[in-house]
């Protein structure tokens, strides 16, 4: 975007000698400059409410957690999201109140130290890890599946580092655990054909209830944009949701996302996906409802920005419809995207960038499955004698 530098003097007004003409120039500047910063504001303050209400999440929890935890997230904050932070605080939030119940003999976790943590051994991790098979916790019982355990034991051996490498403990028994091992999920995707099915039942509301269609009419030039942006783009639910109307450049047909981390990046659409975006956005500008100062893309009935949940809710609603034994998700139509990049460049490095991959292993790992289809095309690639042996004469 340009940046607007209206001239000013000593005093901080604009120049008015240069003549009238000058004068004009510098007050529309003036005002470019004000737009540039409310809308700059808007696109931040999405970001940094969640920041602030993950923050908020977090001193919470840490009141429930032994005074040293602190110490430790303090530690880790200019390496890590605030929602990183957050998850691990829900892990050991539950590993502390194992080890009161099950190794400290009801010891409060609160007073829970540092040599209580030195003290803990590996065999104790391997319990827990056990343990979080079938637990309860505030009266609910619970199961953790082989990723959820090896995502709290991740959290474990993080902390365990951390103060090891500050000599706060005098051995890392954590690293002793070995990770679960985790067995590949069938990648699950929309086919073609269920793809056209899927946004032309958004678009018609074929098959719903009559519930569901008492409200199609008021969502559905939206919902139609939302499924075409995931499925034309393989954006994350985050960002789709965290997009503001000035993200969006139809000269270029591109758009910009804040990834994870807070980096941005400008990714680019098709005409079909510019077609669906500037319907619905036509369709806002004739909505009075919407509130002047509303900057968010995607709005709900309430004419605020769309909840996560919202968005997980209508990718559920139609999914069901036109493929009812599919568990469809946001985060599938961003798995179809993907398999459709791939099929169409055979370029994984091409994947990791557009979808936001910081390791092409991990693009590797989530689509290794489709590199059957290669395998099968270029089965016949290689001839072991010539098509067409001379003939004898």
């Amino acid at each position: 975007m340009r940046s607007y530098r209206p001239a000013h003097n000593n005093s901080g007004c604009l120049q008015a000698y240069a003549g009238p003409y000058e004068f004009f120039r510098q007050i529309v500047d003036f005002f470019a400059v004000m737009r540039y910063n409310i809308l700059y504001m808007a696109e931040q303050s999405f970001y940094q409410k969640r920041n602030i209400k993950n923050l908020e999440r977090i001193e919470g929890l840490l009141e429930e957690l032994p005074p040293f935890v602190e110490e430790y997230f303090l530690g880790i904050e200019n390496q890590t999201s605030t929602l990183t932070r957050l998850n691990y605080a829900y892990d050991l939030r539950i590993f502390f109140d194992y080890l009161s119940k099950k190794r400290l003999h009801g010891k409060d976790v609160r007073s829970i130290t540092l040599s209580d943590l030195e003290a803990v051994s590996a065999t104790d991790i391997e319990r827990f890890i056990s343990y979080l098979s079938n637990y309860e916790f505030r009266g609910a019982h619970e199961s953790c599946n082989e990723r959820a355990k090896a995502r709290k034991l991740s959290t474990i051996r993080a902390m365990f580092k951390y103060f090891f490498k500050k000599e706060k403990i005098s051995v890392d028994n954590a690293a002793k655990v070995t990770m679960p091992k985790l067995h590949e999920k069938e990648i699950i995707r929309l086919e073609p054909n269920e793809i056209a099915d899927l946004l032309n039942c958004a678009d018609s509301g074929s098959g719903m209830s009559n519930h569901q269609r008492a409200f199609h009419d008021r969502t559905r030039v939206r919902d139609v944009a939302i499924l075409t942006l995931f499925l034309g783009t393989g954006i994350r639910i985050s960002e789709l949701v965290g997009l503001n109307d000035e993200d969006i450049d139809f000269s270029s047909n591109s758009f910009k996302v804040t990834r994870k981390g807070g980096n941005q990046a400008i990714l680019y659409f098709s005409q079909e996906v510019a077609d669906a975006l500037a319907r619905y956005m036509a369709f806002k500008e004739e909505d009075p409802e919407i509130p002047e100062g509303e900057h968010a893309l995607f709005l709900s009935l309430k004419k605020q920005r769309i909840s996560i949940r919202a968005v997980e809710n209508l990718v559920k609603k139609y999914s069901r419809i036109i493929s009812p034994l599919k568990k469809i998700s946001p985060h599938k139509l961003r798995s179809t995207y993907g398999t459709q990049l791939y099929r169409e460049t055979k370029d994984i490095y091409v994947v990791a960038d557009v979808l936001g991959h910081k390791d092409v292993n991990t693009t590797r790992k989530h689509y290794a499955a489709i590199s059957e289809d290669v395998r099968r095309d270029v089965a016949e690639k290689v001839h072991l004698r010539e098509q067409d042996p001379p003939q004898d004469k």
